[in-house]
C-alpha cells in the first residue's frame, strides 16, 4: 500500500505508486466504519472494509480480492498502537496487526524444488518457473507484472526476490522444517517496509 492521501468522497480519485490499482475511493460508512475500493483501469481489485471496536482499541480489516479468477477474502485484526488527532475518525491512529486469515483458495501454494530450479503455482492459476540462475522470471497471470529470480540457500532454504519494474519489492525467505511438515516463512515487503513471519503447513 504506497503513501495515499485522497478526499473522503465516495469518488474515484487517481493515486500513483502501486503496480495494482491507479484509483482508489473512500466512503465513510459510520463512526466506526470506513470503505475503501481500488480500481484498475476502471476494473475493482481491492474492495476493504474497516471496523473499529466499539471501546476503540481493535481494528478488523476485512478486503476482498478480485485480481485474481475467484475472489480472495483476507481478514486482518490489529490493536491500537497511538489513538488519531483529537475529532477525527476512529479509524485515525496506529495500528499493529496480530492476525491475518485468509480464505481457503487464497491460502495454498504449490511449490516445487530441484537442483536446477524452482516453481510455484496457486488454484486460481498464478504462478512461475525459475532457475537458480540468478535471472528474473515473470509471475504467470500476476497483474502487478512481477519478476521473480530464486536463490538455493542450503538444503532446505531458498530465497525468493520479487521486482517490479526494475526495483526489487520484497524478499522471500523459505526454510523447510527437519520434519517436512512445515515451512518457516520470513518475508520482507520493501514497499511497505514491514517484515512479516508466518508458518506454513504441509496439506495432504
Amino acid at each position: 500500500m504506497p503513501k495515499i492521501e485522497i478526499e473522503a468522497d465516495e469518488q474515484d480519485q487517481k493515486v500513483a505508486g502501486s503496480s495494482y490499482f491507479d484509483t482508489e475511493s473512500v466512503r465513510v460508512v459510520d463512526a466506526h466504519t470506513v470503505e475503501f475500493v481500488a480500481k484498475k483501469e476502471g476494473k475493482t481489485m481491492f474492495t476493504e472494509l474497516d471496523t473499529v471496536s466499539p471501546d476503540g482499541t481493535t481494528l478488523t480489516q476485512t478486503v476482498t480480492d478480485t485480481t485474481e479468477s475467484q475472489a480472495v477474502t483476507i481478514e486482518t485484526l490489529s490493536r491500537r498502537v497511538a489513538k488519531g488527532a483529537p475529532g477525527t475518525h476512529a479509524l485515525s491512529g496506529s495500528w499493529r496487526a496480530y492476525k491475518i486469515h485468509r480464505s481457503k483458495n487464497g491460502a495454498t501454494i504449490k511449490y516445487l524444488c530441484t537442483k536446477e530450479g524452482f516453481s510455484a503455482e496457486t488454484p486460481l492459476g498464478e504462478r512461475f518457473e525459475a532457475k537458480f540462475d540468478g535471472k528474473d522470471y515473470p509471475v504467470e497471470d500476476d497483474p502487478g507484472h512481477t519478476m521473480v529470480s530464486v536463490k538455493r540457500l542450503n538444503a532446505s532454504s531458498v530465497e525468493l526476490t520479487s521486482k517490479r519494474n526494475g526495483k526489487i519489492v520484497g524478499v522471500l525467505h523459505l526454510s523447510v522444517a527437519p520434519s517436512g511438515e512445515t515451512i518457516h516463512v520470513v518475508v520482507d515487503d520493501r514497499e511497505s517496509d514491514t517484515t512479516s513471519t508466518y508458518e506454513m503447513q504441509k496439506q495432504p
